[in-house]
């Protein structure tokens, strides 16, 4: 299936800030890339155009693809709440994301090769499909034969970051998805409303 597996930091130019995690090309050079760049004197966008971007922006940061995104944006139309904040909180349950945010794999884009590669273990089964979506309560692990592979303990002894919504034991290298996040303790700045603005022209 394609996916898009450019040039990180390029993308991130493209929205001025470093949509995947830190970045020192991208700190050099934090304008946007092309010949003009560096231009000063750059159009007004287009409202249609700000709603695009934030929509290719929420995409290439939890990678998902076109079709899986409006799905995403279909179920949480039909869902009760506010659809901006349940459309980003499907991303957050994606089972690539979590495996990201617990430190297992240093970016979503390696999570999913975790995932994909049967890595991980949900509730005791292996599932190796990065969209699965997961359940308040539900285990996640790293399965028993991986855990000795270099990239994940590299990852694991490399992370620092603790979300409330999720619990992991570096001991046992099992977590749990403890419940659904609200939108304030979701770090990514992506401005919702825009995109709900934009599906529902």
């Amino acid at each position: 299936m394609a996916r898009y597996t450019g040039p990180k930091t390029k993308i991130a130019r493209k929205f001025g800030e470093a949509i995947f995690g830190e970045d020192k090309a991208f700190e050099k050079r934090n304008y946007p890339p092309g010949q003009h760049g560096l231009a000063k004197r750059r159009g007004k966008k287009s409202e249609y155009a700000v709603q695009l971007m934030e929509k290719q922006k929420a995409k290439y940061t939890y990678g998902i693809l076109e079709k899986q995104f409006r799905n995403l944006f279909e179920k949480a139309a039909a869902s009760k709440g506010v659809t901006g904040e349940i459309l980003l909180q499907l991303c957050e349950a994606r089972l690539d994301n979590v495996v990201y945010r617990m430190g297992i794999a240093p970016s979503r884009r390696a999570a999913r090769q975790i995932v994909g590669h049967r890595h991980i273990t949900v509730n005791g089964e292996i599932v190796n499909v990065p969209s699965y979506h997961l359940k308040p309560g539900d285990k996640v692990a790293v399965r028993e034969k991986s855990k000795s592979v270099e990239a994940i303990n590299n990852s694991l002894a490399s992370a620092s970051k603790v979300y409330e919504w999720i619990t992991w034991n570096n001991d046992t290298k099992e977590g749990t998805f403890v419940t659904v996040p609200q939108r304030l303790q979701i770090p990514e700045n992506i401005k919702e409303q825009l995109i709900v603005e934009l599906y529902n022209k």
